[in-house]
């Protein structure tokens, strides 16, 4: 029992009265609900980035010799902080509910139940014990390396030069070892597995499509996202019930990481594919970069093969297995080199037919797709002989074409979704279209943003751990409850955690884009203004009880 009072009574005073305030501003809003189990580990991590903080203040300040409260101060301060601290606890505690209820009630979630505030208290005081004794392991690390430098310099450069050696050979473990260890250990383990998962959907046999037995890529090499993918849409039937004319068969094709050993042999080989089934000769070609897992969002092509009534070729290649939004934080350039080589491979070949007897060449990506399909496309490629237009959905944060047009955007429109010169070649929209509904009339290009004001992968900011975000400020996205608040440290740590979040809730919100807004989207871009409202309504409903029954949607996210 001493010993457990001795351990408290050294814990930083200053620390626990910031890790409290850290504490309780991780139960208010951010973008993306959570339940009891993230909230209570958010907010032990929050405790302890807050604790940490405050004892770091007050090693510097002991190193540097400066004087400490009196103790008559101490004797009168300590009482009322500590029940400050407590007050404060109880009502943020008390309030957590509300503040929950208010995130999900934007994005069409069920609220939390009533138990919610005590189990996330309990696990927050857990979570924050466990970082409390990892970093009292990393302290004693750092003694034992102070003591070695002792012998031979002087105390005050020991201290300096163990703090600084356990720092770095902490980061270069964890980040430059460890951590790029340990993805290419699990990027090569889902390779391996997916190589071992049987086909759980039947080979197409229409020609139009990889995989099948005119084509040159094997069905078991396309991977479990591609076969998904080749294997589900539209056919030329379904269109034409709908539209009750002739239809014909959208084509899919769709290179794995098992077909070639480089991204170039595996563009090549696509790019013999649409050559065979003459691809070239319908009236629009895309160009997809899938996500990290290599899933294409089939809500983003349905559409647009029933708006184009199956004239359409659509083409996708894989490069990882990893999920984006970890990608993103750890390995934000992978796919990049896959992204080039497809579209170098099949621009060159497709700007080398006569204008008029080519397809309008089409980009698209979602999330980390979208951010290397927008890399992928260079100023020489947009002055020599432009592509016609591009749909990319959640720009995840580091895209850097997306950032600077957010930056450069007109005076009064949102970050959330801003207006770029008037939307004369770019444009972003969201589940109502554009800002104000903009109307400007378009140029030859049409790039057009879909993004969700609730998507923390695209509205994350690392320097929102010391300054506001303008998206945070009003007005704000129909989507993003009104009781959010920016506070320092703890947001940034509340949009770390939304981000691998972001999957989890409805379609419409976070990173779940629909089908309709999909519609929308490349609606703009095609400029097709032959569909009445109430044909586009219906294929809007088509669309979206089509998501209800799963198919195509079993590998969403990545």
């Amino acid at each position: 029992m001493n010993r457990f009072v001795g351990f408290f009574k050294s814990l930083s005073g200053i620390g626990l009265i910031l890790g409290v305030l850290c504490f309780a501003a991780s139960l208010t809003p951010s973008l993306i609900p959570r339940d009891y189990v993230t909230q209570g580990v958010l907010s032990g991590l929050a405790f302890g980035a807050g604790y940490g903080i405050g004892a770091l203040v007050r090693a510097l300040w002991r190193y540097m010799e400066l004087p400490g409260l009196p103790s008559g101060v101490l004797k009168v301060t300590t009482p009322v902080l500590s029940l400050f601290c407590l007050v404060l606890l109880a009502t943020s505690l008390y309030h957590t509910k509300t503040w929950q209820n208010s995130v999900r009630s934007v994005v069409g979630m069920d609220p939390v139940e009533s138990g919610y505030p005590t189990s996330v208290f309990i696990i927050g005081l857990l979570t924050f014990v466990v970082l409390l004794l990892l970093a009292l392991a990393l302290i004693s690390f750092g003694k034992f390396l102070t003591n070695k430098v002792y012998n031979f310099f002087p105390r005050r450069v020991s201290v300096v030069a163990g703090i600084a050696l356990s720092v770095f050979l902490i980061i270069t473990l964890t980040n430059g070892v460890l951590v790029e260890y340990t993805f290419r250990v699990l990027d090569k383990s889902f390779e391996q597995y997916d190589a071992l998962l049987e086909p759980d959907r039947p080979q197409p046999l229409i020609a139009e499509r990889s995989g099948s037995p005119d084509s040159k890529l094997d069905w078991r090499e396309l991977g479990r996202a591609g076969r998904e993918f080749v294997s589900s849409g539209p056919t030329a039937a379904d269109i034409s019930a709908f539209s009750q004319q002739e239809a014909m068969e959208p084509i899919r094709l769709y290179a794995g990481l098992q077909v070639a050993e480089t991204p170039e042999e595996r563009s090549q080989l696509l790019l013999e594919e649409l050559i065979r089934v003459k691809a070239f000769d319908r009236s629009a070609l895309v160009i997809i970069t899938p996500t990290g897992t290599g899933w294409v969002d089939p809500s983003a092509m349905d559409g647009l093969e029933y708006l184009l009534n199956g004239d359409i070729a659509s083409v996708a290649l894989q490069y990882s297995y990893l999920n984006s939004p970890l990608a993103l934080v750890f390995q934000p350039e992978s796919g990049l080199d896959s992204s080039q080589a497809l579209f170098r491979t099949i621009y060159n070949y497709w700007k080398d037919l006569p204008a008029g007897q080519r397809p309008k060449l089409y980009l698209h990506g979602l999330s980390l797709g979208a951010f290397h399909s927008q890399r992928s496309l260079t100023f020489f490629d947009i002055l020599s002989d432009p592509i016609s237009g591009a749909v990319w959905s959640g720009p995840p944060f580091p895209s850097e074409m997306w950032r600077e047009l957010t930056n450069e955007r007109e005076a009064g429109s949102p970050e959330w979704l801003p207006v770029y010169q008037g939307g004369r070649f770019v444009r972003f929209m969201n589940q109502d279209g554009t800002f104000n509904n903009e109307s400007s009339q378009w140029g030859d290009l049409r790039f057009v943003y879909l993004q969700y004001a609730s998507d923390a992968i695209t509205f994350f900011e690392k320097d929102l751990f010391y300054r506001e975000a303008d998206w945070m400020k009003a007005p704000r996205g129909p989507d993003v409850s009104p009781l959010l608040k920016w506070y320092p440290v703890v947001s940034m740590l509340q949009l770390l955690v939304d981000m691998p979040l972001a999957d989890t809730v409805p379609m419409g919100y976070g990173h779940v884009y629909a089908p309709g807004h999909y519609l929308d989207a490349w609606l703009e871009v095609t400029g097709i203004d032959t569909w009445s409202a109430e044909r586009i309504q219906a294929l809007k409903t088509r669309l979206l009880k089509k998501t209800e029954t799963g198919d195509g949607y079993e590998s969403r996210g990545g």
